[in-house]
């Protein structure tokens, strides 16, 4: 099995070295550029649009896609799904499918990869999608493996993301949040914080909670490479040892922890309740 697989990696070598021996006698270097380059002008494109109706506190769940993710929400029982795919040829294209599945309660949508052919493979030519979804604000939202930004309105509900090589920001959550494996910086607003609390691990960036007006937390962390800083009047911290901190907020209350941390974590005060307090002084 050894020697076969020796043989057809050399007989591939063999290959590439015959176009390069034909390219310097006279030909051109475009015949190799030509298997891996991503010109626009080739570029191919594909749009998928879909309009569904969602129960009030439907999962919402996106997984596996490549590029960033961007969610409208309001108050509404309409999803609007609208994904833009891209990839340098029709093989690429092929190489990665899309798939919306849904019910009443559930919204799925799933990047993963298809059947594409041997040199989309070879050379990594992988299609990007772009995600823009219009949905109703009473969700449960579930995210895992995002390769761009992730940027969403107010959720009056869930919160579960992880795994986001990019930047995370959440207008306002409600209830349990949870963030894990995140490589990017974050903003996240919490207009309230139920018993389940707030979750952060292994963030590779800075942190800013933005939270509102009757948010009375405790929040522990350890394994910091950063501070946690306030622009808060009733927020007190405490750095029991290196890498460890703990704050009150308020008059304390559900916990916010966070772990793995490569980055600050600063307290500052959501939009929202930021123009109420001005406007009251």
């Amino acid at each position: 099995m050894k020697r076969l697989i020796i043989v057809i990696v050399l007989v591939v070598l063999a290959g590439f070295a015959g176009v390069v021996v034909r390219s310097s006698s006279g030909g051109t270097i475009s015949d190799i550029r030509g298997l891996v380059s991503h010109r626009d002008a080739n570029e191919v494109r594909q749009e998928i649009r879909h309009n569904y109706q969602l129960s009030p506190g439907a999962r919402v769940e996106l997984t596996g896609l490549n590029g960033a993710v961007k969610i409208e929400t309001s108050d509404t029982k309409t999803a609007e799904v609208y994904i833009e795919r891209t990839a340098s040829s029709q093989d690429a294209m092929d190489g990665r499918q899309v798939t919306v599945e849904v019910n009443e309660n559930t919204l799925r949508i799933r990047g993963e990869k298809g059947v594409g052919g041997f040199w989309s493979r070879l050379f990594g030519c992988h299609a990007e999608e772009r995600v823009s979804l219009k949905l109703p604000r009473q969700l449960s939202l579930y995210a895992k493996g995002v390769n761009g930004s992730f940027v969403t309105s107010e959720i009056d509900g869930t919160v579960d993301v992880a795994g986001v090589n990019g930047r995370v920001q959440i207008a306002n959550a409600v209830g349990r949040a949870t963030f894990k494996g995140i490589n990017g910086n974050m903003v996240v607003g919490l207009k309230s914080i139920d018993q389940n609390g707030v979750d952060l691990s292994g963030i590779n960036g800075n942190i800013e909670l933005q939270l509102g007006e009757d948010v009375n937390a405790d929040l522990d962390a350890h394994g910091m490479n950063g501070r946690i800083v306030s622009d808060l009047p009733n927020v007190s911290i405490d750095k029991s040892r290196h890498g460890s901190y703990s704050a009150r907020i308020g008059n304390g209350g559900n916990e916010i922890t966070a772990k793995g941390i490569n980055g600050n974590i600063r307290l500052t005060r959501t939009l929202q309740a930021a123009t109420a307090e001005t406007a009251t002084n």
